[in-house]
């Protein structure tokens, strides 16, 4: 990456501070953009739920369920364009076209034609371009900023985000009550326009490639899925996000219910309800780095579940709106600290080729959560009152924080997902087709007497490496008349697939499994490698003229 360009992530003098990553030209002018149009999303979602509030309690939190259920179905899908797209192009494409939707919005809100059903239907269309742009928005991120800058970008990027819930909600609400809704969807339409003209300005270097831009839709969907799967480290922060986000849910879903059932709030009280939200979000991202250094990543997530809970227990129970507002700044706090931490550590475990696959799984547990559960809190306040809901949630909050011990979050440690080009192209006597598979790949080891059982548990490890980089199916075998003498196989989908391993799927962390295995290995051996391809539509003939043919097997 050239110097010169506008997306180098520039050289801090104050590394660890927590702006530093605002030094990034493109990182800072994306960050204003994107406040911006967080202000509008906040406005709206302001007008949204009030044009609704005379409604049931089911009807008020399906736009919480519109909002975030195009995440349960795009995530995914989204995370492959991202990886296989330019992701610049991804985000300007969600861009304009949240902006069509949104001036639809405000046109039939204008002429007085919107109904309940086209408000959730239209509000769902911004959902899936939400969803759209979601993992590519967190996959641009190291390329902004530097590896070591991205838990304060995370933290930033919640920053932003709860300046403008501070912001949005306080003067959504004055203005939905003073002029209507639809001048808040006009705002929110105009403010698309921020980020567009930045992604338009930013001439992203051409030696940043979509890395999976070889891979079919189906196969490149497939292999998010089996990184995931199989990367123990990733799985813990989607397990500690899925404890956290049903309780943490109930809060978003029943808080315009609080404001006007409870309270007895119009819009502007509600918006400044949200607000108290978001200066307790902006407060806790500042005392994050002390209360992380403090606390540790774990005890930043158990505080921040119990702080939440006791919120939800003053909201079920408290109908004195200062004592409620000055509660939801510590719930701002809370919610804060715990998405910051949860963010660092999934940017932190994943490598570049599948990092916005594995970031829209991410989003699709923290996005659908919120929108399954919604729903349900929605309908559960209609029959039994807003107390009882607020209460579960709470419940559910110290289930997760109690739960931290047994299923902490670590497992990075050391851990780097640099890539690691440690195996050279296999030297064969004929050009496979990309296409040509699947391949049987067999690595044969020679292991020192008396290391057997230790060998066994490192290959484990390698074992993870093999499947979330491509092997379909793996297995080590152990020789009946050599004890020493251990046999793995793998087999991989194609060519291409194996030859990805080989060039930009491989970590810093998949070759130091490898070396702790070699290790243990007869001292001056090393692993023998063939690679066997399928015969069903007749076997390939060699060419020994090949000039690249060494009779020798690629070294590990």
């Amino acid at each position: 990456m050239s110097t010169a360009s506008p997306a180098t992530p520039a050289r801090s003098p104050k590394p660890d501070s927590a702006w530093a990553p605002l030094a990034a030209r493109v990182f800072r002018a994306l960050w204003i953009a994107q406040l911006v149009s967080n202000v509008g999303s906040w406005m709206q979602m302001v007008g949204a739920q009030w044009l609704l509030i005379g409604h049931d309690a089911a009807l008020v939190t399906l736009v919480q369920t519109a909002s975030s259920l195009p995440v349960v179905l795009l995530a995914l899908p989204s995370g492959v364009v991202a990886d296989r797209y330019d992701r610049r192009g991804v985000l300007l494409t969600a861009q304009l076209a949240m902006l069509a939707v949104s001036g639809t919005l405000t046109a039939l809100a204008f002429a007085d034609a919107l109904t309940p059903l086209l408000l959730l239907v239209l509000t769902f269309l911004l959902g899936c371009g939400t969803a759209l742009m979601g993992p590519a928005w967190q996959a641009i991120q190291p390329e902004l900023v530097e590896r070591r800058q991205l838990g304060q970008a995370a933290a930033l990027g919640g920053v932003n985000m709860n300046l403008a819930r501070a912001v949005g909600p306080a003067v959504g609400g004055v203005v939905v009550a003073g002029a209507g809704a639809g001048w808040v969807f006009a705002f929110n339409a105009v403010s698309y326009l921020g980020i567009a003209v930045v992604l338009m300005l930013w001439r992203r270097p051409r030696t940043v490639a979509a890395v999976a831009g070889g891979e079919k839709l189906l196969s490149a969907l497939d292999a998010g899925r089996r990184y995931v799967r199989y990367a123990p480290d990733v799985r813990r922060v989607l397990l500690r996000m899925a404890l956290f986000i049903p309780g943490g849910g109930a809060l978003w879903a029943l808080l315009p219910l609080v404001a006007s059932r409870s309270l007895h709030l119009g819009p502007s009280g509600y918006g400044l309800l949200l607000g108290a939200v978001g200066v307790g979000a902006v407060a806790g991202a500042f005392a994050l780095p002390r209360s992380t250094r403090v606390l540790g990543a774990n005890g930043t997530l158990r505080s921040g579940a119990l702080i939440f809970a006791g919120v939800l227990v003053v909201l079920a129970t408290v109908r004195i709106p200062w004592l409620v507002t000055g509660a939801l700044l510590f719930a701002g706090l809370a919610w804060i600290g715990v998405l910051s931490t949860l963010n660092a550590a999934m940017q932190t475990r994943l490598p570049g080729w599948v990092r916005a696959r594995g970031l829209a799984v991410y989003l699709l547990v923290f996005q659908g959560g919120q929108a399954l559960v919604a729903p349900l809190w929605g309908a559960l306040a209609e029959r039994l009152g807003l107390a009882v809901p607020l209460l579960a949630g709470s419940a559910l909050l110290l289930v997760s924080a109690l739960s931290v011990r047994r299923w902490p979050l670590d497992g990075a440690e050391g851990a780097d997902p640099a890539p690691s080009e440690h195996w050279p192209v296999p030297p064969l006597v004929f050009e496979p087709g990309p296409t040509a598979g699947p391949v049987l790949v067999t690595v044969s080891y020679r292991v020192a007497p008396g290391n057997e059982a230790a060998f066994s548990d490192c290959m484990e490890h390698v074992a993870r490496s093999r499947r979330r980089t491509g092997a379909l199916t793996w297995g080590l075998y152990q020789d009946g008349q050599d004890p020493g003498h251990f046999i793995e196989n793998y087999l991989v989908a194609s060519w291409s697939e194996h030859l990805a391993q080989h060039s930009d799927r491989l970590t810093l962390t998949d070759r130091r499994y490898e070396e702790r295995a070699r290790d243990l290995l007869v001292p001056g051996t090393r692993p023998e490698v063939t690679h066997a391809f399928d015969t069903s539509s007749g076997p390939v003939v060699p060419d020994t003229t090949n000039p690249s043919w060494t009779g020798d097997g690629p070294r590990r």
